[in-house]
Parts: C-alpha cells; structure tokens; sequence
C-alpha cells in the first residue's frame, strides 16, 4: 500500500529532527573533558583537566636542594641588602642585593668567622675596626692559593647607591658555609684587584709583588657591610 499523505509528514519530520538531536549529542561529546569514575555511587563524576597536581606540598619539582642567605648590615646597624647561596647542581649560585654603597666597584668575600661586630679585634689580634671579627678570607680544605675560595666576583654599585649580583662559585660548598658555626659575608669600601699585580711592578725596597697584604686582601679596604650565614 502506498504511503498516505498523513505518514509523508512524519518521516519527513523524523528524518529532519534526527540529524538535530545526533549534532546536539556530538556537541556534548565534544565540548566536555573526559571523566573519571567516581568513588561513591550516585555523585557526578570528577572532571580530569589534563593536568597533574602540582603536589600538596607547594614545592616545585625543581627546586634547589638548600639554601643558606642572610641579611648585610652596614657599621652604623642598618640594612644593607640580602645574601644566597643555593646549590645547582655542581656549584652554588650566589644572588647578593645590597643598597646604601658608594658607587664603583667593591670587594665580595666569604670571611672565616661567622661574626659580625663593629670595632672589633680579628682573631689574629691587632687594632679594632669594623667587622674585623669575621677574621680572614676563607680558605677549605687547608688551600693556600690565591684567589681563595671565599674570594667571589666583585659587586658593582651604581649611582644611586644600589648593586645586584648574579654570580657561581665552586670553590665552597653548603657545607663549607656552615661549618665551624657559619661563616660571613664581608662589602670592601673598594675593589678587589685579586692579587693581579704584575711582577714588572716592585716595592719601594725592591720586595716582590704582590706582596702578602695584597695576597690576604686583594687591596679591597675596609670592611663596609657584613652578613653572617648560618
């Protein structure tokens, strides 16, 4: 029996009305992130974004392994800037921020003695001055080379009195800084000429250079802000 008018119209609407509900169901396929069972029956199940947590713990996966810094304080007591050191990988990166400096170029070292007092004596004895408590350059183990191992990249302070330095070491590690109670970090009033003085150069009395005060201090001048690590 041929279809009658009547049964036309519904297979026309049907056949319309399918290809609407197939994209609509498409639409929600597509738009929606896959999903993950839930635990308790009967609750939406969570959505998975893609990512993965990033850990409870708040600490990046690579963060450094340690950490030691501390806060420079100049000889009148007031903040001169912060001081790190963090292992990576094989060496330290050491990040100095100072502020309160002439401008130029000044003298950085890790001193031997975590002390860091204003008109004091060096452990070695003589007159007193400011943070002469920190004692000498830091040497590790039983070096005698110069540079030393605490001697670091000088620190160059603009015009407005303020410097950042970015720098590596490898000559020292966490532990060295730690060790015997910590250590300080010591600003020289100038710059530090790591004991590069040629040999065409002599003393008044013919004595060769560089002589042992320039070994020992780089001729870098007193001590301007210190910092003791712990």
């Amino acid at each position: 029996m041929a279809p009658t008018n009547s049964s036309r119209s519904v297979i026309r609407s049907w056949r319309l009305v399918t290809p609407v509900v197939a994209v609509a169901a498409f639409g929600l396929v597509a738009c929606s992130a896959p999903e993950t069972p839930a635990d308790t029956a009967g609750t939406t199940p969570a959505v998975w974004t893609g990512s993965e947590d990033s850990g409870a713990g708040g600490v990046a996966a690579d963060a450094p392994e340690g950490t030691v810094e501390a806060d420079f304080k100049d000889a009148a007591g007031r903040p001169a800037g912060t001081v790190s050191f963090v292992e990576d990988g094989d060496h330290l990166l050491v990040t100095v921020e100072a502020e309160g400096l002439t401008p130029g170029f000044h003298g950085l070292h890790v001193h031997t003695v975590g002390k860091c007092e204003t008109k004091s004596v060096a452990p070695t004895g003589g007159e007193p001055g400011d943070f002469l408590s920190a004692g000498g350059h830091l040497q590790v183990d039983g070096r005698t080379e110069h540079p030393s191992s605490g001697d670091l990249t000088s620190l160059q302070v603009g015009e407005d009195g303020t410097a950042k330095l970015v720098t590596t070491t490898d000559a020292v590690t966490l532990d060295d800084l730690r060790a015997d109670g910590g250590r300080a970090v010591v600003i020289h009033s100038g710059a530090d000429n790591f004991a590069n003085i040629p040999p065409r150069y002599t003393l008044a009395d013919g004595a060769a250079v560089p002589d042992m005060a320039t070994l020992m201090t780089g001729d870098a001048g007193s001590r301007v802000a210190c910092a003791v690590l712990g």
